[in-house]
């Protein structure tokens, strides 16, 4: 095996707002530095080194995951104007194919777009946007060949199979048609991948002769677009972490002004959904959790729909002809509610156990039925489709696990406490049999920012440990939206520490219930979820024995002093502006790279890292391991492995992913006590 590479120390001081501190590892920061790059391989070469005797066990997880999955398989086709729409998995392609056809039977006779065609000679490929034109004769669709998150918007004739000559680049997420199928709405990122811009392409015109439709200068905000369910709408939202502004445009007047429905004001958040003659508003105008408006198209007048409801979070609003549904979330489990136009309202019926629940795809605004998604952590993602008027439930599909009995694991919820005695939600998922008496092996994964929720979600990848005499826990910490609104405040700016330690009574809670010991505990989580095990490593190094920190957001202080880097400035508003107290001192009070205590012992760590991620920057874990490697004692595996050619979702090929996530699961097996090789 190949020794650890240690970075070069060299002279550098990076200016900090509280003072010149000496940061030996900033050079990192360049890309363009050879020695930068010399330092990634090696430590590339030295995860590769490590891994080398555990090839077999690699092997065989790979094979595990790979054996339970359909891999030649089929959508479900779902109706939009003539055609039926669907997508396929052929065995030993890495993407999937995108087709239509007549009929629902033959749903993928015609192939609109092969993405395996589309992704050869490249190392990774990313489908962005993927829309078909009113008159269903051409498709807009996106690529990103480098995973840096910028896209080549490309046009085809769907008569002919050929693209058109117009090309549009750079452009980021979202698209919408205009109803004559000659223009398109999409953004623009800027430096800083900020998506300022607003654009309409009229065909056969050159992408320079674009109109500007809107511009967003405010840097905390970021605009999107996409077309209403009737297709008579595009729909713009300009969007803060606490603020946003909606403007609509008529499909058939494309070239009309953007219309402010309710203008802006600070702290005020709403989203439109344009519903007949009205406009829904999903609001947080009188309170935190949001309550439903709608509003006349044509005039002011406004009334209430649904109420605000403290700790019931309403975050969308999906409008059918004759009826509204909600998705909202309350004592951290995700629900839909269906609001008929004479005014009953009923929730979706999804059984006790905690799960996740979506809406599925329902592109037609005239339809009795509603499709939506079912998973848990026993259940794997299974689509329903039920008829409004009757209740009826058919099921329509359920991913197929080969070779798996389903009946053969369980779930329950847990409640930590954490130290300000709030009840945190864990839902934990075991194969029967499993000891629950401290000895099992447990893994605990967790996010915890953005208002983001995590639902119980299925995992093939995770029947592995779970066969192997291993406990998964989702942890629900403070910071993400699983409780209401509230839980999203009390764990951002000058609260986020209760994120960590919501994330910390969670493991001690799993110790305390018999479930594992610290010696068996591995906690897990990417992005800002990188930072929560990262911070909650660094404030409690005892309470586990191995770390999965995927891309993690680890240099916080530093990152968010800088605002010519991606992301930052919006991210003020979620984590504060370092630049100033309160938040200098705080933010570095726990940000993991400034928080690495010299000498002291850490647990294993495997940390991830993408050359072109436009999200967390791949200098922060690379010099969160240079600092690591220098100054700390981490008796087990520290290991750093970066993708050259990807981002910050890892590599884009199916086979490629479920090899990775292989790599983590070895590392789990030979890290954490109690681990059995074979299932």
């Amino acid at each position: 095996m190949t020794t650890p590479p240690v970075a070069p120390r060299r002279e550098h001081t990076w200016h900090r707002p509280f003072g010149d501190v000496d940061d030996p590892w900033a050079w990192l920061a360049d890309r363009d530095d050879p020695a930068t790059m010399a330092y990634l391989q090696a430590e590339n070469a030295y995860a590769a080194g490590w891994f080398a005797p555990h090839r077999q066990t690699i092997e065989i997880l790979f094979e595990e995951i790979r054996s339970r999955v359909q891999e030649t398989d089929e959508s479900v086709p779902v109706r939009l104007g003539d055609w039926w729409y669907s997508s396929r998995t052929i065995e030993g392609s890495d993407y999937a194919v995108r087709c239509r056809g007549g009929t629902r039977a033959t749903a993928t006779d015609h192939i609109l777009l092969d993405e395996n065609v589309e992704a050869a000679g490249h190392d990774f490929f990313e489908l962005g946007g993927f829309e078909v034109s009113p008159d269903e004769h051409l498709l807009a669709w996106s690529a990103d060949t480098d995973g840096g998150e910028e896209y080549s918007l490309r046009f085809r004739d769907l008569r002919t199979g050929l693209d058109l000559d117009d090309i549009v680049e750079p452009v980021y997420y979202g698209l919408a048609w205009s109803a004559d199928s000659r223009s398109v709405f999409y953004t623009v990122p800027d430096e800083a991948m900020r998506p300022y811009q607003v654009r309409r392409h009229v065909l056969d015109t050159p992408a320079t002769d674009d109109t500007v439709v809107i511009e967003e200068p405010d840097e905390r905000f970021h605009l999107s677009v996409e077309s209403s369910r009737d297709e008579r709408w595009v729909v713009i939202l300009s969007e803060s972490r606490t603020t946003t502004e909606s403007w609509v445009i008529p499909a058939e007047h494309p070239a009309t002004p953007p219309r402010s429905l309710l203008g802006r004001t600070d702290g005020v958040e709403y989203r439109v959904e344009p519903w007949g003659d009205r406009f829904v508003i999903v609001t947080n105008d009188v309170g935190d959790d949001f309550r439903v408006m709608a509003l006349a198209q044509h005039g002011e007048q406004r009334f209430e729909l649904v109420p605000h409801e403290p700790g019931r979070r309403i975050t969308s609003a999906d409008a059918f002809e004759h009826h509204l549904v909600l998705h909202e979330w309350a004592e951290g489990q995700p629900r839909l509610r269906v609001l008929v136009e004479n005014g009953e309202t009923f929730v979706i019926d999804t059984g006790d156990e905690p799960c996740d629940v979506e809406m599925g795809d329902n592109p037609e605004a005239r339809t009795g039925s509603l499709r939506y998604t079912y998973q848990s952590l026993t259940t794997p993602l299974t689509v329903y489709e039920q008829h409004l008027p009757t209740g009826q439930r058919v099921t329509l599909k359920q991913v197929p696990v080969p070779g798996v009995d389903l009946g053969a694991y369980e779930s329950r919820r847990e409640w930590a406490t954490a130290p300000d005695d709030t009840r945190v939600p864990i839902d934990v998922v075991w194969k029967r049999g499993t000891p629950l008496d401290g000895t099992a092996p447990t893994m605990m994964y967790g996010y915890g920012s953005y208002e983001a929720s995590v639902p119980p979600y299925f995992s093939v990848a995770r029947i592995s440990l779970l066969d192997r005499g291993w406990v998964f826990a989702l942890a629900h910490p403070r910071g993400g939206g699983e409780m209401g609104r509230r839980w999203y405040l009390d764990g951002k700016l000058l609260h986020k520490r209760n994120t960590f330690t919501d994330f910390i009574a969670c493991g001690e809670h799993l110790v305390g219930a018999g479930y594992t010991d610290p010696n068996r505990l591995a906690i897990r989580g990417g992005s800002a979820g990188g930072l929560l095990v990262a911070a909650t490593m660094t404030m409690r190094p005892d309470l586990c024995a191995a770390v999965i920190a995927e891309v993690p957001f680890v240099d916080v202080v530093n990152s968010m002093s800088d605002p010519s880097l991606p992301l930052t400035v919006g991210e003020w508003e979620e984590w504060g502006d370092p630049r100033a107290e309160p938040y200098a001192s705080y933010m570095q009070g726990y940000s993991p790279y400034d928080q690495v205590t010299p000498g002291a012992s850490y647990p294993a760590l495997y940390v991830s890292a993408g050359l072109n991620d436009p999200r967390v920057l791949f200098h922060e874990p690379a010099k969160f391991v240079a600092r690591m490697r220098a100054t700390a004692r981490v008796a087990q595996p520290l290991v750093l492995r970066t993708e050259m050619g990807a981002g910050h979702g890892g590599p884009s090929g199916r086979y490629d992913s479920w090899r990775d996530e292989a790599h983590v699961l070895a590392f789990l097996l030979q890290t954490v006590a109690g681990s059995a090789q074979e299932p």
